[in-house]
């Protein structure tokens, strides 16, 4: 079965990426020498912030599917494990009249 990993990272423009990889050594020496033309390329140097554990290659790519979604705020409550914070960064916005 093919596995994957979820990670974010802090670019130097202080923006969040994240991705997915099989190999997220290979990934992160990839993204800091400037191999993957992409977002990353140009917002070098990089910090891991967060990544997950190994799980199946589809439920990893869910998963940055579902973070790529988030907001910047949430995506910093997730990654602290702040589930108070997350459940209210996921109610829908009200109209305050």
């Amino acid at each position: 079965m093919k596995t994957g990993i979820v990670y974010i990272l802090l670019c130097s423009d202080e923006t969040l990426y994240t991705g997915v990889t099989s190999n997220l050594e290979n990934r992160l020496f990839q993204h800091h020498e400037g191999f993957l033309i992409g977002y990353t390329h140009s917002r070098r140097p990089l910090t891991l912030l967060w990544n997950s554990e190994e799980m199946g290659i589809q439920d990893a790519i869910l998963l940055e599917k579902q973070i790529k979604g988030w907001g910047r705020a949430k995506k910093y409550a997730f990654m602290a494990g702040d589930v108070p914070k997350l459940k209210e960064l996921s109610l829908p916005f009200r109209d305050k009249k």
